[in-house]
């Protein structure tokens, strides 16, 4: 039997919602509190095939906060050849204590640095990377976003057996500079991994920045669910319908460390949203954001004057910061974001990710900071369209066999190894359009290339994209279509998908061959 999700949700809502006490809002937090006594009962309260049942979790507290915001760990360079990379990248069991009490957890890391070493390199260097697979499943590496060849960009074909090596080895072209990461991406197993621990950094810069004199900052949003025995919780229901959540929202693997702002009162900061499916929104209280990069590297121009950042799960940005007048100690905080969660889902509040310390700053020096640089980069927006190809993300429930089973679907179809979805020829532009047609929203990636959004639609109504920016990630709620203009530069197979990564992980993922 298949069972609509919207109309599920919302049918069981507004029978709720007649009763003259009950709003939807409370309707959600009561399915929220009485999820224990639901999961006991058949039917629609029954588990997401594959899923565990609700695992008790270790408080907020067990972790502590505060600490001084730790710098990213680097991946030390071992070619004395300039223009070279070569590193070696070991994933791992590796056992950390992270919790106050001393508990030890299990986590898989590359490196055993958590989150996973930063990679450094120039446009035009050429990257070779020994990996060395020490996990108990098979693994590979995807060089989230970075323009390398379909062989070299870790898809789920070419997987590492556990106790396996490789090498990856590409050279990046010139204009590529940008913020990126590096995660695993084998066949249902990418979602485990990542959530284990498996997950880096990857930045390219430019050989004429106009922003490197501007101290700068790396912010690495994640989350951790832990089990009150220390361990890593399994994933529930709500998991595998929404996305894993932890409860431990960490920046840079510490909870709520503290940032000691430049006394110049400016920096950039390089932030990545490396969560499995959270959503950000990202708020200063009295400070400004002066937008100045998405993921494939700096705008046009910078845009000044805004007050929240919203990231979906994967995407990175670049901003400046200045110091707000008068300012001693801030919170970041990250408010909830509607992205259309089905289910028994908890009441959402804001998080405080990071405390940043102003007192540093002098206002003398607030009032002379220079101007920023108007001319960031120049981006030729992509010319006339040679093919067009329609993505439409979709979701369907079944109880088969009394078991609750969901499905995430890409052109109602669920993802084979053995389908190629589409094809493509090398240097066409390309218009992709990407509808979504479920109840939640679904952030789009595609391997190997950035993309030009051009416009959305929804409700009829036609709105033209406002940036013109590279980027491999874009956002698509539902019932919006989003249009995209790509060209394909390298030969061979290539994935996209939700990068909610239960959603990937379940079916919502495509091929397409370039040839």
């Amino acid at each position: 039997m298949s069972i609509n999700p919207l109309a599920q949700r919302r049918s069981f809502l507004a029978v709720l919602s007649t009763l003259p006490w009950v709003g939807s809002t409370w309707a959600q937090g009561m399915m929220s509190n009485n999820m224990s006594a639901m999961q006991g009962m058949g039917g629609m309260a029954g588990m997401m095939h594959g899923a565990a049942a609700s695992t008790a979790l270790a408080p907020v507290q067990a972790i502590a906060a505060g600490a001084p915001l730790a710098e990213l760990k680097k991946l030390v360079n071992t070619s004395i050849q300039p223009g070279q990379f070569r590193a070696t990248l070991r994933a791992a069991p590796v056992s950390a204590a992270v919790m106050q009490d001393g508990t030890h957890t299990v986590f898989w890391a590359y490196n055993d640095s958590l989150p996973g070493p930063l990679i450094e390199v120039m446009e035009g260097d050429t990257v070779e990377i020994e990996f060395i697979n020490d996990l108990p499943q098979p693994s590979t590496i995807h060089w989230h976003g970075l323009p390398v060849p379909a062989e070299q960009d870790g898809n789920p074909h070419d997987a590492v057996p556990a106790g396996g090596r490789r090498w990856y080895r590409f050279t990046l072209p010139p204009d590529c500079a940008g913020t990126y990461w590096y995660h695993p991406h084998p066949h249902e197993l990418t979602a485990e991994q990542v959530f284990r621990g498996l997950a880096g950094l990857f930045i390219v810069r430019a050989k004429n920045d106009p922003l490197k004199d501007i101290p700068e900052r790396h912010l690495v949003f994640s989350d951790l669910k832990l089990a009150a025995d220390g361990s890593i919780a399994p994933n529930d229901m709500n998991d595998e319908m929404n996305g894993r959540e932890g409860q431990f929202a960490l920046v840079n693997a510490q909870r709520q460390p503290l940032l000691n702002f430049a006394a110049g009162g400016r920096e950039r900061w390089r932030i990545w949203n490396a969560n499995s499916a959270r959503y950000l929104k990202l708020k200063l209280p009295g400070a400004r954001f002066t937008l100045v990069g998405t993921d494939g590297g700096l705008l046009q121009k910078p845009v000044p004057g805004l007050t929240e950042l919203v990231m979906a799960a994967a995407e990175r940005i670049e901003v400046i910061v200045d110091a707000p007048q008068g300012a001693a100690r801030v919170g970041l905080v990250t408010e909830p974001v509607e992205r259309g969660k089905m289910g028994m889902v908890p009441q959402e509040h804001a998080i405080t990710l990071l405390e940043v310390d102003f007192s540093a700053v002098k206002p003398d020096q607030l009032a002379a900071l220079p101007q920023l640089p108007q001319a960031l980069r120049r981006i030729e927006p992509l010319g006339t369209v040679q093919a067009k190809k329609r993505v439409v993300f979709s979701e369907s429930m079944s109880m088969a066999g009394g078991v609750h089973s969901m499905k995430f679907l890409v052109n109602g179809k669920s993802f084979d190894m053995k389908r190629v979805d589409f094809t493509s020829k090398i240097n066409e532009v390309e218009l992709w359009e990407i509808a979504n047609e479920s109840d939640m929203d679904h952030p789009f990636h595609i391997h190997g290339i950035q993309f030009q959004v051009i416009e959305r639609e929804r409700d009829g109504k036609v709105i033209p994209e406002p940036l013109l920016a590279w980027r491999d990630m874009v956002n698509t709620q539902s019932g919006e279509t989003v249009r995209i203009k790509l060209v394909q530069r390298h030969k061979g197979l290539r994935m996209f998908h939700c990068h909610i990564l239960e959603h990937e992980n379940a079916g919502m993922m495509g091929q397409v061959l370039v040839d």
